[in-house]
């Protein structure tokens, strides 16, 4: 297997960036699910087959993902976290095929940015041990747990 050298900052703050980048889409998703339950309703019944869903549902599914993603943004069970991400978000990538095979009608064409977000997050879980910056993982909490007044 072959080798590169790439300077730890340019491949830590990459990596940061891309999972900053992928959290804010999916925390806008997690946020839609409390502010617009029925737009949630809509699309589980739209894009997945799914039932009609109320309010509680769609705060309880926004509460779970909430978890999820914020596990997944502060770096924390990367493993665990980058896995469940990528399931969520592969669902939602596959979820609307009529959208691909039909890309000029209005908003289809929009559809196809989820898959350069996919390959982000399978990007993440690849490089998963050198996604560092403020990582849980990686000692942020024993740096945090240090700037703390002693006796707290």
């Amino acid at each position: 297997m072959q080798t590169v050298a790439v300077p730890k900052a340019a491949l830590t703050w990459s990596l940061l960036l891309l999972r900053l980048g992928v959290g804010i889409v999916l925390g806008m998703w997690v946020l839609n699910k409390f502010v617009n339950p029925a737009g949630t309703s809509g699309v589980l019944q739209h894009y997945y087959g799914g039932p009609e869903i109320g309010a509680g549902i769609s705060y309880a599914l926004g509460a779970a993902q909430g978890f999820i993603v914020l596990a997944f943004v502060i770096g924390s069970r990367k493993r665990v976290a980058t896995a469940l991400v990528f399931l969520m978000h592969l669902g939602s990538t596959l979820a609307p095929v009529a959208n691909y095979l039909d890309p000029w009608t209005v908003p289809n064409l929009l559809f196809y940015a989820a898959w350069p977000m996919l390959a982000a997050i399978v990007v993440l879980y690849l490089l998963r041990d050198y996604d560092t910056l403020f990582s849980m993982e990686d000692g942020m909490e024993e740096r945090l747990n240090a700037l703390r007044p002693a006796g707290d």
